[in-house]
């Protein structure tokens, strides 16, 4: 992991240096939008809605619109004017009951490293919240901006978690009725939670959905349901194959100057080498390419050697 962050937690007058560390990453499956027929992106055009004009980042700026739907234009002066801090501190500004924090409050979860310097002030302040039974209410500096957040211990490391400001959380706009139940639907409910009963442990649960999606996609890959097109290449941060990169790069070079790709000659003969090689993995379709390439000359070489020897 990366510290995205560095400061001092400070009660009294302890302070505890540390590193700021996110605790969690989303593994959210994300879709792309395409065309349907080639794959190809879909991109958007930054187009203003007043004039129908294209508009280039230079000439973006930050609106607030009001209730009346006025737009309130803010250029740069406007935004260094507003109260920001560059603080490296983590405050502590009181104790409270576990008990006593909604969860729903809870934003972000970030681990704290103590600095070698720190290491004792840091195990204190984790002994003291946990023998307290207490979490640690904070105001730190995250990006610019003052947030509230709770110190609290997990797995013997403090964790901070950021906080919604009170006037953040919806009060619900509907009542619900208490409803007519009967004394034996109580006592069956009841049962079945009973029956439900246990201890919370995450590895238990996994993201169904998610394995759904990445196993059909790597079906269809086996499969030879791939989309090639002229801009593929691996966003996802992973290793992207050089070779067929700078083919790529070459091929489009020589477009650009309206000459004949190879891609575009040998492109009768690359579809049968494709489906011979559709069961191996997406990383291997670049050589396929090129191996489909030395067939189809060693094809074209078969071709004229007859012809050179009806010629002798």
């Amino acid at each position: 992991m990366r510290a995205i962050w560095k400061g001092a937690v400070s009660f009294g007058l302890v302070s505890v240096p540390v590193k700021l560390y996110a605790a969690t990453e989303s593994h959210d499956v994300s879709f792309r939008q395409v065309h349907a027929s080639d794959g190809g992106r879909i991109r958007y055009q930054r187009v203003c809605s007043v004039d129908g004009e294209e508009v280039p980042y230079s000439e973006i700026a930050k609106g607030f619109e009001t209730e009346d739907g006025e737009m309130v234009v803010l250029d740069e002066d406007d935004l260094e004017s507003l109260p920001s801090t560059s603080s490296r501190e983590i405050a502590v500004e009181k104790f409270v009951p576990s008990d006593q924090i909604d969860p729903m409050l809870f934003e972000k979860s970030y681990y704290l490293e103590p600095e070698k310097s720190g290491a004792k002030p840091y195990a204190l302040l984790r002994q003291a919240l946990v023998e307290a039974d207490r979490m640690a209410v904070v105001t730190v500096a995250l990006r610019q901006r003052t947030s509230i957040a709770v110190l609290r211990v997990r797995d013997d490391v403090i964790v901070l978690q950021t906080m919604m400001w009170p006037d953040e959380v919806r009060t619900p706009d509907f009542s619900v009725e208490p409803g007519d139940v009967k004394d034996s639907e109580t006592k069956m409910a009841t049962m079945l939670v009973e029956t439900l009963a246990g201890d919370f442990d995450a590895a238990e649960f996994e993201d169904d959905y998610a394995g759904a999606v990445k196993a059909m996609v790597k079906a269809k890959i086996e499969g030879g349901e791939i989309k090639r097109t002229p801009t593929s290449t691996k966003s996802s941060g992973e290793v992207v194959d050089l070779l067929a990169a700078l083919q790529r790069s070459v091929e489009a070079a020589k477009s650009s100057r309206g000459e004949d790709t190879a891609a575009e000659q040998e492109k009768p003969t690359e579809k049968a080498p494709a489906k011979k090689t559709a069961k191996k993995s997406a990383a291997t379709k670049a050589p396929a390419k090129k191996t489909a390439a030395k067939k189809t000359a060693a094809k074209k070489t078969a071709k004229k050697k007859p012809a050179a020897k009806k010629a002798s």
